[in-house]
């Protein structure tokens, strides 16, 4: 995100020695002078690669009537301002604007951009494809898109950025800190651990900074002086995995005052003597100040040596960069107008975040300890940037499907061979990193940019399906391609036209079943069919359990309204149930169902199937749903939810859950909006008067609540599973009253949580959150609601001396327990007011059909669990990767029962006797250009998380790669852009002040035997390989 003036800051603060006079020549040598007050000048740009317009718009220069932005200009005009003095220095960040740039430059150009990197001058820094967000993102996307950059880095450039720049986002992640900066780098091996060295795969970054962080923590560092830290952000990894961070003293445009772009009122220099405005001194004595009252939030007193750093942003506004850097500081060396000023404290200097990383490291400081994370983030009194945790649900779903699916193309590209003809996955690759942008999966952009998003997913999607399709079609062996779900990816609304086949005339429906997982994997298989009478047998012959659940009104109202707005059409038929059955498939393998027309042995009719219960007929209050060992209790009466009884774990607890809104606040001063989060009032809804449904049948059980006209809900309880599953249709949230809505479901318990609980962080380690608490700073809560609003990837979970109670999600969201014993999401938000960030626009999603516009609807899942305390882990852990890797399915139809004498039915990526362990997921199995193979494994427990699994883990690489003979693995950096062994030697170490001591001592995997090819996991450890075949 770029606000208003912030696009009028970038590479300004030069300008205080603007307009080139004739005789005056100035000394721009670029050099750190000791015993003075060194003030780092970097120059650099905030791109956003989507927000106000489009990422295209916004190169081209195009749309200006919404944002004055040209990308390509900024780009075009760095080259010839770098070239004019050696001395001066840019840093670049977004390499999705690069790259694009990059391609489009004569040979020439290229090689003068190579010698200006070789020498400094310009630096690629982060070197992701985007500035990702820290809240929305899962951590799979964010390694995936810094590994997009980085590689494009080292294969174009042979350099690794070593600088993490996370100005915008909004609020920073522990994730951030240990797995995408300092775990992007090696630390070095402890002396009291050489028998088990530290090997792990990190990306290689020495600091990390960023800007926004909330105005009551920023007050308190700044008075502390303790805005520059040591940050450790995962207990789990301790002191291998932390990093020097430093937030800006503001935020990260330049000093009040000193902003010079066009139309700014900031008073210019005016250096010609003869000029009755000269006002060199005042000018100089005013940058001096500035610069003296920012270290004053570093440093109680002057050392003999401090450098501090001066933001110089400039975002996207092209149109001047060339004047800036000609008429700044450009002409060779007169003594004394350089920035040597006053009484010579102060020293200034074209830098860049490397070099003052290393003037900060060349101090031998120890630094304050930083821990968990920087969230959630306010820039002022009742504003939280914790709304958009939610902001566009269906953005965020889609963003997840879409990382899921890539992440199984992917094995299927490499178990079938890359083709460099095409298909590939590519496309796909280059959407989802766009989309981790801090301003797209964040739902922060204007309506249009988050459609372009959108567009760009479904155009990978397309393209990456033909790779499923062919990769299917030849490990199996197939002369046809199988239909990979490229029509199935509205299954969500029960729509699968594959599924909907008429199966009358002898015909079998074929459903191949991909596990992307690394183990052994049961699950249910739900599909819309058209006819009653089918059968489902195995790959064996042998027919399987089946289950028919009639397809209710309310799922056919969505069907037809989205089908419609999505395809343009209506369905050509109408299913009239789901089909579920259970199934399973190998590690990286799968099997494969057929479905014919038959009598069903277990449900031969609906009415069987269905028990209605209805609040007018004479019964028990008292209904338990669930055919295994999970029952749920309901009341009829009320209508809703009352407990959970496990027969297996014997934990028995009330349980109620409610929906309700908080009406958006429309306050002039603050709005609740896009980035906002600002409740005004509470509104708990009320079921409707319509009874229950519940549907009974061997392999589930489903209830079927109507809470109001525009949310519907079905809970789901399966044979075999110890969760509910929780599918919400939400919208269109009604505005006609005016007020905007903030959709929210409740989880109530009698647990006594000590005003404690638990979230993940982008998916990966779990954080200690205390209602109106921050570790580092005496919270003055103004936004009791929202201030305790964090944002949720995996799961959150609140646990008391005997039991936890678990809930894992589907897509991003914001979540909170606001009093004890309660959990509460965030569903969808449909707000009529912009909350003064920047995006101009309310909140307020519409789909149009036939020129028709109503508010979007959400159709996402959330699933609940209850443990016995310590026990729950397993759960959370195992389940969160099957949410986020789901089965993957393809269809086709056959005719006769001739499939399996002719296809393989059967397969296993891997040698078929063997699993990775509980407690390790394969996040990355990718052939890259070159024909080497990309492979990341992690390790999915923190240390003490469970007394089974939080150990270190061992995968046998021979068996995964049965198929193929190893000829070599090369450990990398998470990104794998550089070995281990390099990066080993750049490690910087950080002193922490007090130096605590860590309990237990951080173990790590140990390096990989060539001969044997095992590979160690410690807990929270990912390491990455890159792995030549013979």
């Amino acid at each position: 995100m770029a606000v208003g003036a912030w696009i009028l800051i970038l590479v300004t603060l030069m300008n205080i020695w603007c307009v080139e006079p004739k005789y005056i020549i100035y000394n721009t040598t670029s050099k750190i002078v000791p015993g003075k007050l060194n003030v780092h000048l970097v120059a650099h740009t905030h791109d956003d690669v989507g927000w106000l317009k489009t990422v295209d718009q916004y190169y081209v220069g195009s749309n200006n009537s919404i944002q004055g932005a040209c990308v390509q200009n900024v780009l075009d005009s760095i080259v010839p301002a770098l070239l004019a003095d050696k001395n001066r220095k840019f840093i670049y960040v977004e390499q999705a604007f690069f790259q694009r740039w990059w391609r489009d430059q004569s040979e020439t150009v290229q090689e003068t951009v190579k010698r200006l990197i070789n020498s400094g001058q310009l630096e690629l820094i982060n070197g992701g494809m985007c500035m990702h967000d820290e809240a929305a993102p899962h951590y799979i996307d964010m390694i995936d898109q810094t590994t997009l950059g980085h590689r494009f880095i080292k294969r174009e450039f042979n350099i690794t950025p070593r600088i993490g720049w996370q100005i915008d986002p909004f609020g920073h992640s522990a994730v951030q800190a240990y797995l995408l900066s300092a775990e992007l780098s090696l630390h070095p091996v402890s002396s009291n651990l050489l028998s088990k060295l530290l090997f792990t795969a990190k990306v290689g970054f020495d600091s990390l900074f960023f800007a926004r962080i909330d105005y009551q923590d920023r007050a308190k560092r700044k008075d502390e002086k303790s805005l520059e830290v040591v940050w450790r952000g995962s207990k789990s990894l301790g002191s291998s995995s932390q990093i020097f961070a430093g937030a800006f003293p503001e935020n990260y445009e330049p000093p009040s005052n000193f902003y010079y772009e066009v139309n700014d009122d900031s008073p210019i220099v005016q250096d010609n003597m003869e000029l009755f405005d000269y006002n060199v001194p005042q000018r100089v004595n005013e940058f001096v100040a500035a610069a003296l009252s920012q270290i004053q939030h570093h440093l109680d007193v002057f050392p003999s040596e401090i450098s501090v750093i001066t933001s110089l942003d400039r975002t996207m506004n092209a149109h001047a960069l060339r004047a800036w850097f000609w008429f700044c500081l450009s002409h060779g060396n007169k003594p004394q107008l350089n920035i040597d000023m006053l009484d010579g404290r102060v020293n200034a200097l074209y830098s860049t975040p490397s070099i003052y990383t290393d003037a900060k490291y060349a101090t031998n400081e120890a630094w304050p300890l930083k821990t968990d994370d920087y969230f959630p983030y306010a820039d002022r009194i009742n504003a939280y940037w914790t709304g958009y945790f939610t902001s566009r649900p269906a953005l965020k779903g889609y963003v997840r499907t879409m990382s899921g699916y890539y992440l199984a193309a992917r094995q299927l590209e490499f178990l079938k061979g890359r083709s460099k003809a095409g298909p590939n996955t590519d496309y796909l690759a280059d959407a989802l990193a766009l989309a981790q942008h801090h301003d797209a999966v964040s739902g922060t952009s204007k309506q249009h940019v988050a459609n372009d998003y959108a567009k760009r997913l479904s155009i990978g999607y397309e393209e990456a399906a033909k790779v499923v399709e062919t990769s299917l079609a030849s490990i199996t062996r197939s002369s046809s391609k199988t239909d990979s779900g490229n029509k199935c990816l509205l299954l969500n609304i029960s729509y699968c036209p594959s599924s909907e086949a008429d199966l009358s005339n002898g015909k079998n429906l074929v459903v191949v079943v991909y596990n992307p997982l690394g183990w052994k994997r049961e699950d249910i298989i739900r599909i819309p069919v058209i006819d009653g009478n089918v059968i489902v047998k195995d790959h064996r012959g042998n027919e399987i359990e089946s289950q028919l659940v009639p397809l209710l009104n309310a799922s056919l109202a969505i069907r037809n309204y989205y089908s419609m707005a999505y395809l343009g059409k209506l369905p050509s038929v109408t299913p009239k149930y789901w089909l579920a059955f259970s199934a399973s498939a190998p590690p990286l393998g799968l099997n494969t169902y057929f479905i014919s027309s038959g009598k069903q042995k277990a449900i031969a009719a609906p009415s069987k199937n269905q028990v209605v219960y209805s609040s007018k007929e004479k019964q028990k209050d008292v209904i338990k749903v669930g055919p295994g060992n999970l029952k749920l209790v309901f009341s009829a009466k009320q209508r809703k939810l009352i407990g959970y009884i496990n027969s297996r774990t014997k934990v028995k607890e009330t349980v109620r859950q409610s929906y309700s809104f908080y009406t958006g606040a429309t306050d002039i001063k603050q709005a609740s909006g896009a980035y906002i989060f600002r409740p005004n009032g509470t509104n708990l809804l009320k079921p409707d008067q319509q009874a229950l449904t519940v549907l009974r049948g061997p392999i589930l059980d489903e209830v079927h609540q109507r809470i109001n006209s525009w949310i519907y809900q079905i809970t789901r309880v399966y044979k075999g599973k110890e969760h509910a599953e929780f599918e919400f249709i939400v919208g269109p949230i009604p505005i006609s009253d005016g007020i905007g809505k903030e959709v929210v479901t409740k989880i109530l318990t009698h647990m006594k949580t000590s005003k404690t609980f638990y979230t993940d962080s982008s998916g990966r380690d779990f954080l200690e959150r205390i209602q109106n608490y921050r570790k580092d700073w005496n919270l003055d809560v103004n936004q009791p609601v929202a201030g305790n609003y964090y944002p949720i990837n995996l799961g959150i979970y609140v646990k008391d001396d005997d039991q936890e109670l678990s809930v894992l999600v589907d897509r991003s969201v914001g979540g909170a327990s606001i009093k004890d014993g309660e959990l509460e999401l965030m569903l969808h938000r449909r707000l009529l007011h912009d909350d003064g960030r920047g995006v101009a626009e309310a909140l307020n999603e519409t789909v149009c059909v036939q020129n028709k516009c109503s508010g979007l609807t959400i159709v996402g899942k959330y699933y609940l669990r209850i443990d016995p305390l310590g026990e729950a882990a397993k759960w959370r852990r195992s389940f969160g990767q099957e949410i986020y890797s789901p089965f993957l399915l393809a269809f086709t139809q056959q005719e006769g029962d001739g499939w399996t004498n002719s296809h393989v039915s059967s397969f296993s990526g891997m040698d078929p006797s063997y699993v990775l362990p509980d407690n390790v997921a394969m996040i990355t199995l990718q052939e890259l250009d070159n024909g080497q193979v990309l492979l990341r494994l992690a390790h999915l427990y923190e240390v003490g998380e469970d007394k089974d699994l939080s150990v270190m883990a061992s995968v046998q690489l021979k068996k995964v790669f049965a198929h193929k003979k190893i000829n070599k693995v090369t450990e990398m950096s998470l990104s794998a852009n550089q070995g281990r062994v390099e990066m080993e030697k750049k490690r910087l170490v950080w002193k922490v002040k007090g130096s605590p001591e860590e309990v237990p001592k951080v173990v790590r995997g140990g390096p990989v035997d060539p001969a044997a090819l095992v590979v160690e996991l410690a807990p929270m450890e990912i390491r990455t390989f890159v792995i030549d075949f013979k």
